[in-house]
């Protein structure tokens, strides 16, 4: 792996290792079109406000597109089966351990 591999990695690692961006991934990825940041805030117990959910946005290790809608954002997940992938390989590591 070369250095931008590593950082690239990283960032979808880190991504997937917080519990609210992992809930906010899946369910960007479960429902199969893209979500305004209102209906994710709206639909995530536990989340403190839309800013929240803004900065998580940016922090989802390129596993989302993000698109500004006049001033706010929507989010689609780009490839929800490999997002599902990773879960079920670490449900499996978890399961195993």
């Amino acid at each position: 792996m070369n250095e931008a591999d590593v950082e690239r990695a990283a960032a979808v690692f880190n991504a997937l290792g917080n519990p609210t961006r992992l809930r906010t991934l899946t369910l960007v990825s479960e429902t199969n079109r893209p979500l305004h940041i209102m209906a994710i805030a709206k639909a995530r117990i536990g989340l403190c406000s839309t800013l929240q959910t803004r900065q998580n946005a940016q922090r989802t290790g390129g596993l989302v597109e993000v698109y500004e809608v006049d001033r706010s954002r929507v989010l689609i997940i780009k490839d929800a089966k490999q997002l599902r992938q990773i879960v079920e390989t670490a449900n499996k590591m978890i399961q195993s351990s």
